[in-house]
């Protein structure tokens, strides 16, 4: 089949549902999600969403967080610019309809480590859950925004499929849609867009350990990186400190940083607060280096995981503040009031991917990117807590903006071909897809994890090359699936990281390797 749409948004997180809401009076709509509409990281996020909203707090003091945590490499401009527009962006979403905690005529803001200030808005323990609900219900009535679910993205479309060849030194690449499989008919049609934009989450699963819902495979990075376009600081992958030890489940639970904003301590197998080694910011340091000290803390230990200690909070406080944190612990047999909560690392967030401008454009004409497959520079290398949804949403306003300002200038491109598929006939075992998604996700837990070594990144290129070389010939035989089609994004997105990890010869925020110390 083949669609045609002026705005093509691909994912259905809180960058998606906002650029959607706004773009929607200037064009037809239509929104594109590889599962159902509420299944992606947002919901997920229990924090929050940072903001200055009073004039206890400032503009300056959180732009200086924000540069602190990043270790110095984030875009200045693009901190002061995200900063600046969070109040308004804050306030878009009330009218969305999502609801934040308050006291009563203020909200109620939650501090979390390497903020200065209380500035974290929230909804209990659920932020992301609760602004999924507001966008997505807005987006459900809004009459002239079309949503599809199970439809996966496999490749954006440019001149490359009009059979010209193009590279990344080719100038002027441009975006004309989207090649998607859908999950009903398991065909892949053609849509055809004035504009695009890239909302597809990050890549939690190139890793054994995560956060991340199992849809979280890298798609939006792969695509680009495959249609030639620039992708940076993949090798900044933030691992929350803090996840709930109970290795049955995946994903990881996790166990909000605003816990430890209220109070709760980290501690050993033994009891006892080790993070006055590390920093003297202790608990609440920013992430990299809480990661960093409960890794080397195991390693010493030969332990699988540390403890979060969070009865020294009121057990009101605790109960009413962190309900579903509660609920999860008891389901395991863990009440959070009288014991300690087992935890360990996991990966959580990505502060590289796809290179985009301050309007959100990538390098590739007419396609934007917003939310966590964006690199937009306003992490630099290392996110401060609950930063991300604002980028989101931010990101999100500045692409509707300047999407909307030049769409009538933009034709559909009619020449694009529809899919071919002839002479893929092989369906293979899906044994061979499972046991190299799970061979390549051990490969990044062991060698391109929390703490690197040019041993380490070395061997896990030699490996992943040939997984890649395996994996494309089956590609190239086969019938397109969609558990194909994310390994070959998964093993993409793991190159890159590993690639751009050999390329940094300096320790700097979450990139950390033990033959860089000075």
């Amino acid at each position: 089949m083949r669609y045609e749409v002026d705005f093509l948004i691909i994912g259905s997180g809180v960058a998606g549902l906002s650029y959607a809401l706004k773009v929607a009076p200037y064009g037809k709509v239509c929104i594109l999600t590889k599962a159902n509409a509420d299944e992606g990281s947002t919901k997920y996020a229990q924090g929050g969403i940072a903001a200055v909203m009073y004039d206890s707090d400032s503009f300056d003091n959180h732009i200086h967080d924000t540069l602190v945590a990043g270790d110095g490499i984030c875009d200045r401009d693009v901190v002061e610019m995200t900063i600046r527009e969070a109040p308004d962006r804050i306030k878009e979403l009330v009218q969305y309809g999502v609801n934040f905690d308050r006291e009563g005529d203020k909200f109620d803001l939650h501090r979390e480590g390497g903020h200065s200030e209380f500035r974290i808005l929230h909804h209990k323990d659920n932020t992301g859950e609760e602004v999924e609900r507001g966008l997505l219900q807005a987006v459900r009535e809004h009459p002239d925004i079309e949503l599809k679910e199970n439809q996966f993205a496999v490749d954006i479309i440019t001149q490359h499929h009009l059979g010209q060849r193009v590279t990344k030194q080719t100038p002027n690449i441009e975006c004309y849609g989207a090649y998607v499989l859908n999950g009903e008919t398991h065909q892949v049609d053609t849509y055809l867009a004035k504009v695009t934009l890239l909302a597809t989450g990050g890549l939690g699963n190139v890793y054994t350990t995560t956060t991340n819902p199992i849809t979280a495979t890298g798609d939006g990075i792969a695509m680009v990186h495959r249609a030639r376009g620039v992708i940076r600081d993949m090798e900044f992958a933030q691992f929350h400190p803090t996840s709930l030890y109970n290795p049955r489940e995946r994903p990881a639970f996790l166990i909000t940083e605003a816990m430890r904003g209220a109070g709760a301590v980290l501690k050993d197998t033994h009891g006892k607060e080790f993070m006055q080694k590390y920093d003297e910011r202790l608990s609440l340091a920013p992430r990299d280096i809480v990661a960093r000290a409960i890794d080397k803390e195991m390693k010493i230990s030969g332990a699988d995981h540390l403890y979060l200690d969070a009865r020294q909070i009121d057990k009101k406080h605790l109960i009413n503040g962190f309900p579903t944190i509660y609920a999860k612990c008891l389901e395991i047999g863990i009440n959070i009031t009288k014991d300690m909560i087992p935890i360990r690392p996991a990966m959580h967030y990505h502060c590289g991917g796809i290179a985009v401008d301050m309007k959100g454009e990538s390098s590739i004409h007419n396609l934007f990117a917003a939310g966590e497959c964006s690199r937009t520079g306003l992490h630099g290398g290392n996110r401060l807590a609950s930063n991300s949804l604002l980028e989101a949403v931010v990101y999100a306003h500045n692409a509707a903006q300047e999407a909307v300002s030049r769409i009538k200038d933009i034709d559909l491109c009619h020449a694009v071909p529809d899919w071919n598929s002839n002479g893929m006939v092989l369906n293979e075992e899906m044994v061979l897809i499972t046991q190299t998604k799970k061979e390549l996700q051990e490969i990044m837990s062991n060698y391109v994890g929390i703490v690197r070594s040019d041993l380490r990144l070395q061997r896990a290129m030699d490996r992943m090359n040939l997984i890649f070389r395996e994996t494309e010939d089956l590609y190239n035989r086969s019938i397109l699936s969609e558990e194909l089609s994310e390994l070959r994004n998964l093993i993409a997105c793991a190159y890159l990281i590993t690639k751009q990890a050999k390329a940094r010869r300096e320790n700097r925020g979450l990139h950390f390797s033990i033959d860089l110390i000075n």
